[in-house]
């Protein structure tokens, strides 16, 4: 069996690769089913990707690698591309967009185009002994039925990251850089959870408020939940990217609001009332109660200071955490890290020592923020490598 092009992994990246890459294509996965990270993204909605997408949202230690590939393909040719495919769509919030129906209509328009493209899918199967000979490359393919061998001009790698083990991520994609010689960053857990020792945050799990939460020196302005492993929320999954293990978080509880003229005005309306009667009015209840056990809230406004009241307002502006740690990649929807940018070709993702070698998507040292910015890199990282390998399959 000789094919132009194989693709290991039938997620986002490695279908929408074997849409458009041309020739004869073999696309292989271990799952039941193709694209089922799609599948569950966005609440089974699947936020396909975000309008304010730029290579600023995205971390590695290349932080110009990825402006190649996103600029070529961009939020605004794949928003064509759904249009086109008649799935309608809105934007939530901050530019993300997310299907009106189903996730599943990103992933029939992608099996749609594969089909229509002559592609093979290979689904419960897998792939070993990947060698490189002068010019292709050799695999066993393993399927439910039947062990055969494979030959390929072109290898792609689309396995993702190891986020998510119970759907099968693993760490296939770094197995192969490291067996051809190709250097792997440090990965990591990346838009998770934290936790907290003790179940800190246990009685108030469930409640929920606007927050600006602080990592690393980068800050999110977005919603936090608490949970009864920790924290949670937007804020907090963004904010994850840019914590290390050890470092302290900062939460600001009141982003939007100036809580010390705020409680001053009101201390001149009703002095009489208790400052946490106040403070609910800004803050949930429960979270207002939480805070009473830890800080010295009791007390009529008007017992208040405006010295004590501009230390309360600082305090909850300024409110230093120290996570235990993270959900792990049990919850988390992306890897950190991944295949080292320097041994990638910027503009055709391919191996620059190893030719017809290529990695795309998750697997790669580039991750975005949440909010639809890793789809994203998932469509123009694969479209780089499909438009780089179509020019050679075409030329034969």
């Amino acid at each position: 069996m000789q094919f132009d092009t194989v693709i290991i992994g039938a997620g986002a990246a490695g279908m929408m690769c074997a849409a458009h890459v041309g020739g004869r294509v073999l696309i292989v996965d271990h799952a039941k089913a193709p694209g089922e990270k799609i599948r569950i993204s966005g609440g089974g909605r699947c936020n396909f990707t975000n309008m304010y997408c730029a290579p600023d949202s995205f971390l590695s230690q290349n932080p110009h690698f990825a402006k190649s590939a996103l600029a070529r393909y961009t939020q605004w040719d794949f928003i064509e591309l759904v249009d086109r495919h008649g799935i309608p769509w809105h934007e939530k919030t901050l530019g993300q967009l997310f299907c009106d129906h189903s996730a599943k209509d990103i992933i029939e328009m992608l099996r749609g185009l594969m089909q229509a493209a002559g592609v093979e899918l290979r689904l419960q199967s897998s792939v070993s002994n990947i060698e490189q000979h002068d010019d292709h490359f050799s695999l066993t393919l393993q399927t439910p039925d039947r062990q055969a061998q494979i030959k390929a001009r072109h290898l792609v790698i689309a396995t993702g990251g190891k986020s998510i083990p119970k759907m099968g991520a693993t760490g296939f994609a770094y197995d192969i850089a490291r067996q051809f010689g190709l250097p792997v960053t440090d990965t990591r857990p990346a838009l998770v959870p934290f936790t907290f020792a003790e179940r800190r945050f246990a009685e108030i799990s469930g409640v929920s408020t606007p927050a600006r939460v602080t990592a690393g020196g980068t800050s999110f302005d977005e919603a936090l939940l608490f949970t009864h492993r920790g924290l949670s929320g937007p804020a907090v999954l963004q904010a994850s990217s840019y914590w290390r293990e050890g470092d302290p978080i900062t939460v600001n509880l009141i982003p939007a609001n100036d809580l010390f003229d705020n409680l001053r005005a009101q201390r001149q309306i009703s002095g009489r009332k208790n400052l946490t009667t106040e403070l609910a009015q800004h803050l949930p209840a429960r979270l207002v109660d939480h805070l009473s056990t830890q800080m010295e809230l009791s007390g009529n406004l008007a017992d208040w200071s405006d010295a004590r009241l501009s230390d309360l307002a600082q305090a909850l502006a300024a409110w230093e955490l120290s996570p235990s740690g993270t959900e792990g990649y049990r919850t988390a929807e992306v890897t950190l890290g991944g295949i080292d940018t320097d041994a990638l070709s910027s503009s055709t993702m391919m191996a620059k020592d190893i030719p017809n070698l290529f990695f795309i998507g998750e697997a790669v040292d580039v991750t975005g923020w949440l909010g639809g910015y890793n789809f994203q890199w998932a469509w123009s990282s694969a479209m780089a490598c499909a438009r780089s390998i179509a020019d050679g399959v075409n030329k034969k």
